[in-house]
């Protein structure tokens, strides 16, 4: 394969990736795409080997953790590239993913093209979402193995969101202090802050969105401490018909999650109206996870894989239009997303 260039990595491999994603990073300011981008195809690499069920969990660990000390340049050896190539582009359905994965040294080479900053900014976000999988690959079992591991404790399932959500609402809101200054109204503690609950909300939305999926591959997000005090158990929840024994539960994590969506209601309002591309690049996500949280709220099998709450793509299109209108005015951005937060909670 001919040695992909940055345009192309940044470009049509970015876009083959990252689906939704890719619409985000579009409309983002022109100097934030690129670092954040680039950040995106790293942890994408990363996240696809630590994926891949044919290859044992201590081998994919190995490997994560090879490409994330090759991220901060603690390696030098190209082994892991080769290897990475062998052992795991191989295995991928998608030919995007095998084209990322064999594109790995091109993509450092971007990264060390990078301004120090953003390098820095890159290397670090990497780094923790690797710690992320990291988690995931100690902590669950093997997914072939057919055995079931929940997490324990709700400050466990809390660390989690951070690690592979949270931190990334931490490093756009560093990338939009470096690109855009003087554009955020509230001091960067505050925004960082806001941010990583930005994360957390999207996270939590996703983990409660696809339990009856990750139920089937060992791994149970929903903490032990709180399953007992429902009366339940992680391998019960395997069962679709227990999706209403369990909604208390539920309803207990969309309240959690709504708690979250109001930090990132105003994250939002703290940008200025006139930054109109960074506005949508955070309303957008939103305002599709709290439609989200409303077909959860609705589904009486959300428990059952086959049924799995996910806004349409037509739904997505739809609330991306309608987002042009909404954008310019605080009033208008405000209701947009509280009115779904109280329809969630009429639910509950």
């Amino acid at each position: 394969m001919p040695t992909p260039t940055r345009a192309f990595l940044l470009g049509p491999l970015l876009k083959g990736v990252s689906r939704s994603f890719y619409l985000t990073l579009r409309v983002l300011p022109a100097g934030m795409r690129d670092p954040i981008g680039l950040a995106y195809l790293l942890a994408r690499a990363a996240d696809t080997i630590a994926d891949t069920s044919l290859i044992p969990p201590e081998q994919r660990l190995v490997l994560v953790l090879a490409l994330r000390e090759q991220v901060n340049g603690v390696a030098v050896d190209s082994a892991p590239f080769q290897r990475i190539a062998a052992e795991v582009a191989g295995q991928q359905v998608q030919s995007d993913e095998k084209v990322l994965l064999e594109s790995l040294g091109p993509a450092l080479d971007v990264l060390s093209q990078l301004g120090e900053s953003d390098r820095k900014a890159v290397r670090e976000i990497v780094s923790t979402l690797t710690e992320g999988m990291e988690f995931d690959l100690r902590t669950f079992p093997d997914e072939r193995a057919g055995q079931i591991a929940a997490l324990r404790v709700y400050g466990e399932l809390d660390r989690y969101t951070y690690l592979v959500a949270g931190c990334v609402g931490e490093f756009w809101t560093t990338m939009t202090y470096v690109h855009m200054p003087g554009t955020l109204k509230e001091p960067p503690d505050t925004m960082t802050q806001l941010g990583v609950r930005f994360g957390k909300a999207l996270q939590m939305t996703n983990v409660l969105r696809d339990c009856g999926k990750d139920l089937r591959i060992g791994r149970c997000y929903l903490p032990q401490n709180m399953l007992e005090r429902h009366g339940l158990s992680a391998e019960e929840l395997l069962e679709p018909a227990n999706s209403m024994r369990a909604r208390p539960l539920l309803v207990e994590l969309l309240r959690k999650a709504i708690e979250h969506y109001r930090a990132s209601l105003d994250y939002t309002l703290a940008i200025p109206a006139h930054a109109v591309r960074l506005r949508l690049a955070c309303l957008w996500p939103i305002l599709i996870g709290l439609d989200t949280l409303v077909l959860l709220a609705d589904n009486d099998a959300w428990l059952d894989p086959a049924k799995v709450s996910k806004v349409t793509r037509h739904a997505v299109y739809r609330i991306i239009a309608s987002s042009l209108l909404l954008v310019p005015s605080n009033a208008l951005v405000r209701n947009a997303i509280e009115k779904r937060i109280r329809r969630i909670e009429a639910r509950l």
